[in-house]
């Protein structure tokens, strides 16, 4: 019984992972296996928690040197789709200056993805709203040009909750 249990196992495994590789495109499958950037940071220069109407919830951390950032990571509660997302939003968020971070979408995470499915495309929003949401924190402790610059909305166009909480 063993190894036919083991072997069922590999079988449903390899439904899934060929399931997720056709819905999701092998960027996003490897990400989904693999991803990166993932963890709570101590004492970060910048963070927000951003819940989106979905109800996934995104935490994005960032230390700052230089002007620019050298450490960034990501938390969520959400789903694959999220974390592959809050992933990849961390990763572009290294090396670049506040006002560079503003300039991420949701869009650009997608694009990088080569897309999602419809009813994911929301977690690329979140991602980037998140990772601006952390950037105003930054600035806000720093007292920058873009501090205050006021809630993100998310992918209906509402404003979430809980943007630069510690």
């Amino acid at each position: 019984m063993g190894k036919d249990f083991d072997d069922l196992a590999a079988e449903l495994q390899n439904q899934i992972y060929e399931e997720t590789r056709a819905a999701y495109g092998e960027v996003a499958f490897q990400r989904w296996l693999k991803p990166l950037y993932m963890g709570k940071m101590d004492s970060p220069d910048g963070h927000a928690r951003v819940t989106g109407s979905c109800g996934d919830t995104m935490e994005i951390f960032l230390k700052f040197e230089g002007g620019k950032v050298y450490e960034a990571s990501f938390l969520t509660t959400g789903c694959g789709a999220s974390a592959v997302c809050g992933s990849f939003a961390a990763e572009l968020a290294l090396g670049k200056t506040p006002e560079a971070l503003f300039e991420i979408t949701g869009e650009t995470i997608l694009d990088i993805l080569g897309g999602l499915p419809d009813e994911e495309r929301h977690c690329a929003v979140l991602a980037a709203n998140t990772l601006r949401e952390s950037c105003n924190d930054y600035m806000t402790r720093k007292g920058g040009d873009h501090a205050n610059s006021g809630p993100v909305p998310d992918h209906d166009g509402q404003y979430a909750k809980g943007g630069g909480e510690d």
